[in-house]
């Protein structure tokens, strides 16, 4: 009877230790860059606990469901049959998506539940969707009230945040934690606020991504929250508690100083690529903390090159007709060529001349003196057959 219930025990405990192996080995995915520079590539990882060489990995893309405020996920391309690899490669991502991972090991019971969702953010504006903040600014102080706004083709929207507090980061929605009005999310900024914040649709779209920071000290930077465009101009201020601007204002550059001349502001007339980065200001002793300014590159339109590809498509269109005339000259003046022998020729057999029948004609005999098969003797009938 004790053997029994020892292995009534010990069948509990594999059971048990089974059941929970697929939450002991749940996966964590890691996706770099996290912030997306449109067209790059994106490293997706999958790290499981206790890795194994049987381990098989599925990717997949998570489409927001708003109905159950969750993800519903689809697999990627090349991605169904799993792969060998714990990491998959995405090429050419242009805008915010959200991607998850699983893990199936050689045994069953190894398999594993989805990975918590990671993002890759994009800055940079979707034709579907778009987020805008009001103010519009990354840097904001204590308890100041900040709108977000979602637009686009669907009439459903939610705010989403991933909150980074201690070291520490969380997902969550505007609707456990505000209360959203159509589709915009109003709240007041509490001490050490630093999140990404975007919207996602009834439809499963993504809108471009920002950094929204709260400040508790009395100075900070004034900076655009979305990205600035090639060529434009932009302007950063710094802010001091209680004022709207200063002057006197040290300016840096990814912490290289860039201006020190008592303005009260920053002008970029005209923006390119070696301006983004991070920026901060200086006054009177105090530093802001640092925000990026990203700069959007602009499209170079085909327009710009088609004045010059018209003119070369038309030279060589000139060319090419030029040419065929001068083909089509040669083919004429050959035809009237030949037809003048023809006619030569036929004006000599009216006139009796029998040279030229006696030059198409073969001798009836040959070097030895034989005569040559009828056969093998050409007819004459058609001399301008020559």
């Amino acid at each position: 009877m004790g053997r029994i219930l020892l292995r009534v025990l010990g069948l509990l405990v594999v059971s048990s230790f089974c059941c929970g192996i697929t939450q002991e080995h749940k996966p964590v995915l890691t996706v770099s860059p996290s912030w997306l520079r449109p067209g790059a590539s994106v490293t997706l990882s999958c790290r499981v606990e206790r890795p194994s060489a049987g381990w098989r990995f599925y990717w997949y893309r998570a489409v927001p469901d708003l109905s159950h405020k969750n993800y519903s996920y689809v697999p990627l391309p090349d991605s169904i049959n799993g792969t060998v690899q714990d990491s998959y490669v995405l090429h050419g991502q242009t805008h915010t998506a959200g991607y998850a991972c699983r893990a199936d090991g050689r045994n069953p019971d190894y398999s594993t539940g989805y990975s918590e969702p990671k993002f890759v953010w994009s800055a940079g504006p979707d034709p579907t969707a778009s987020l805008t903040v009001t103010p519009a600014k990354e840097q904001h102080f204590i308890s100041e009230s900040v709108s977000i706004n979602c637009e686009g083709d669907s009439p459903h929207w939610i705010v989403k945040e991933f909150v980074t507090l201690n070291n520490r980061s969380k997902l969550s929605d505007c609707s456990t934690w505000r209360t959203m009005s159509g589709s915009s999310c109003t709240f007041n900024i509490y001490s050490s606020y630093r999140a990404v914040c975007w919207c996602e649709s009834g439809s499963g779209a993504f809108s471009n991504a920002v950094n929204i920071t709260g400040h508790n000290g009395d100075l900070f930077l004034v900076s655009p929250v979305h990205p600035v465009t090639e060529g434009s101009s932009v302007t950063l201020t710094c802010r001091l508690r209680g004022q709207n601007t200063v002057s006197n204002v040290i300016f840096y550059h990814n912490d290289k100083l860039i201006q020190n001349n008592g303005r009260e502001e920053l002008n970029i007339s005209k923006v390119s690529q070696s301006d983004e980065g991070f920026y901060k200001c200086e006054y009177s002793g105090k530093v802001s903390p640092q925000s990026w300014m990203a700069v959007q590159a602009v499209s170079r339109p085909e327009s710009s090159t088609f004045p010059v590809l018209l003119v070369i498509r038309s030279v060589i269109g000139v060319g090419v007709i030029i040419i065929l005339l001068f083909l089509l000259c040669r083919c004429i003046k050959s035809e009237a060529s030949q037809d003048k022998n023809q006619q030569q020729v036929y004006s000599s057999l009216l006139h009796g001349d029998l040279r030229v029948y006696e030059k198409n004609r073969r001798p009836e005999n040959s070097g030895n003196g034989q005569r040559e098969d009828p056969e093998e003797i050409p007819e004459y009938d058609d001399v301008t057959s020559e």
